[in-house]
């Protein structure tokens, strides 16, 4: 019976990690493609079309941050249920393995749930970018219909639009660069979930490669802390320059 238990709760976070993995892989790509499409929607003279294309992909953006939200939570509620079990009397000769794959579906939510926010993060920060911007050229459109216009002011106001459209587009760039980076990480993530699942058997049978995976582990967040500072330092010196 409490082997059957464990067989089921393992199925579950396995089956809700796919989905999660299926979802955060189309969340990102409608991020890509409101980023590449905001050059395009800018060239249009109708206010209708670009209100239509917004309107669609806010409420896409919308619904699929609700389902992934609510896997999240599933997945979190299955992986309490794991650690619940883990504590049951009579489970002591399987604790070690239980517990180590526990972690592992945790690391799992954790990594999911950082990715999330972060895509999140990124198309909230394109739609407000927009928003601006989309503002800042009615007014230069009023004050170039306006009577009694100084050409002067008028020149040195679309000089400034036209920088800021140039960071923005800069900024695209490196963001839809991310993008592509981050869909190739998220593939390769698969495979290697599948030779990390092999390894940890072995590591559950072998003591010592146990031991060496967990060194290994260690040293990858080590890396990967290094690595995030770097990205961190460069994408500051990259919005300085931008912006400058």
């Amino acid at each position: 019976q409490q082997a059957n238990t464990s067989s089921y709760l393992r199925k579950q976070a396995r089956q809700l990690e796919n989905e999660l993995d299926l979802k955060l892989v189309s969340f990102s790509k409608l991020c890509t493609s409101y980023s590449s499409s905001r050059d395009g929607r800018r060239g249009e003279t109708s206010d209708t079309t670009p209100l239509l294309n917004n309107s669609s992909q806010d409420r896409m953006f919308d619904t699929m941050s609700v389902e992934i939200e609510q896997l999240l939570a599933k997945l979190t509620v299955v992986n309490d249920k794991m650690a619940e079990y883990t504590n049951t009397p009579g489970t002591a000769s399987l604790n070690a393995a239980l517990m180590h794959t526990l972690q592992r579906h945790r690391d799992i939510l954790q990594d999911y749930t950082h990715e999330f926010h972060k895509t999140k993060g990124n198309f909230l920060a394109i739609r407000e970018r927009e928003d601006l911007l989309g503002s800042v050229r009615k007014d230069i459109e009023s004050y170039k219909s306006g009577s009694g216009v100084n050409n002067r002011r008028t020149e040195l106001f679309l000089k400034e639009h036209e920088h800021l459209r140039n960071s923005d587009r800069l900024m695209d760039d490196t963001i839809s660069i991310a993008m592509a980076t981050k869909e190739n990480m998220t593939s390769q993530r698969g495979v290697l979930k599948s030779i990390q699942s092999r390894v940890n058997t072995l590591a559950n049978r072998f003591p010592t490669i146990n031991n060496l995976i967990q060194r290994i582990n260690l040293r990858k967040r080590r890396d990967s802390l290094i690595l995030g500072t770097v990205i961190g330092v460069c994408t500051i010196l990259l919005l300085l320059y931008a912006f400058h």
